[in-house]
């Protein structure tokens, strides 16, 4: 199949009759189902990518139908294939669904019955769309640094902005069950560059998952293009988030990235990198430093770096009986659904002082407190009281991090 037969992207219009698209796939959500409000009781499905053909044009492509073809549909693909899109609806762009939950630009949308979406045969329009991966759909030189993000702190909070930095480490995926009984997954990626030495990329996608989970660190650098950034009380410190609106392009063909793929391979090579690196997380069964509380808090005021530790403390403070807003906090992925869980604080004392204000999450509390975060909320005050008494003033062997 020649390659002229295909429109371009930059001649896309609402008037084409049977359009022909080529490009190669930078971006892909996951996804989702909504109630049909024509047929109650059945769900349609969605999930959108978006192809480029040129250095300069790319498209979003919606796809919608049952859960069969929808399923079916982004398994045939995945990100950095080159595609045939024949058919769709070409569509003006709402410019304010567009902006919010997608990248800037025009769509086209593809269903069973009208549209087809294979993957390129053709080797010569797969070669003349395989350089374009590397290209950022945003202007190569737009782009905040790691050190501009976190000395801005939380004036950036909320925005919207593109970041240019080497991938560091890529953490485990995580999953969890949201509040609507969904499975959610959770990874996290620890990028640097020249001005700071981590800084957290957080994903939720299914998709942006798998992307990053191919990466080699330290030998990969990312534009990524309309990145959320965020405060994170909890580690108080900034934090980058991939949503639906992003575009990661991977090791970009720009000088920007071709500085700081040098300095990652000089950092890496040096050992610089490696010296601070130290797990999030370990097995329980590894811990094994005993501490009383005041060594706890003069190793947290002597070393910057995390460390854990045992310690037989009692239990002197745990609030059960507040609000249950303060005890159980909604956690959003990406506006679609959310994952409720736990999220209070404690005391606790030993013969050498208190340390105050720890964070007791799920799914250990669970564990502690022998129930549910939905039938803690059905408890009565005085449930609650009990509760709480059989916990304070328990001596413990509490694991701290």
């Amino acid at each position: 199949m020649a390659a002229q037969t295909f429109i371009a992207i930059s001649e896309l219009h609402p008037n084409l009759s049977h359009p022909k698209v080529a490009g190669i796939v930078i971006g892909k959500s996951d996804v989702k189902s909504f109630p049909d409000r024509k047929n109650i009781g059945v769900d349609r499905f969605t999930f959108g990518f978006t192809i480029k053909d040129s250095p300069d044009f790319f498209v979003n492509v919606t796809a919608w139908g049952n859960d069969l073809y929808v399923n079916g549909l982004t398994n045939s693909f995945s990100t950095g294939d080159c595609v045939i899109v024949e058919n769709p609806l070409v569509s003006s762009k709402d410019p304010e669904k567009g902006d919010k939950f997608c990248p800037t630009t025009p769509r086209l949308m593809v269903t069973e019955v009208h549209s087809q979406v294979s993957l390129c045969a053709n080797m010569g329009t797969i070669e003349r769309l395989l350089p374009l991966i590397h290209l950022p759909v945003k202007d190569p030189g737009d782009f905040y640094s790691l050190g501009d993000i976190v000395a801005n702190g939380q004036r950036l909070e909320g925005t919207v902005i593109n970041i240019l930095a080497a991938v560091r480490s890529i953490g485990e995926m995580k999953q969890f069950i949201t509040s609507d009984q969904r499975k959610g997954q959770r990874l996290e990626v620890k990028l640097f560059d020249d001005s700071v030495s981590s800084f957290p990329l957080v994903c939720w996608d299914r998709e942006a998952i798998q992307l990053v989970q191919t990466l080699i660190p330290k030998e990969t650098v990312l534009f990524i293009a309309d990145a959320k950034i965020g405060f994170d009380s909890f580690r108080s410190g900034m934090t980058a988030t991939v949503n639906a609106k992003t575009i990661i392009t991977l090791n970009p063909d720009t000088r920007e990235a071709s500085l700081l793929f040098s300095y990652a391979k000089e950092v890496a090579e040096s050992g610089a990198l490696d010296q601070d690196e130290k797990p999030e997380d370990v097995p329980v069964e590894s811990i094994t430093d005993v501490y009383t509380v005041s060594q706890l808090k003069q190793k947290a005021q002597e070393i910057s770096e995390m460390f854990f530790g045992i310690t037989y403390s009692f239990i002197s403070k745990l609030d059960l009986n507040s609000s249950v807003s303060k005890i159980i906090k909604t956690r959003w992925d990406q506006m679609f659904s959310s994952a409720t869980g736990f999220d209070m604080l404690m005391d606790f004392t030993d013969h050498t002082g208190t340390l105050q204000a720890c964070s007791l999450r799920s799914p250990l509390a669970e564990k502690a407190l022998g129930c549910t975060t939905e039938e803690f909320t059905n408890l009565t005050d005085d449930e609650r009281t009990a509760m709480k008494w059989k916990l304070l003033l328990e001596r413990c062997k509490i694991y701290v991090k």
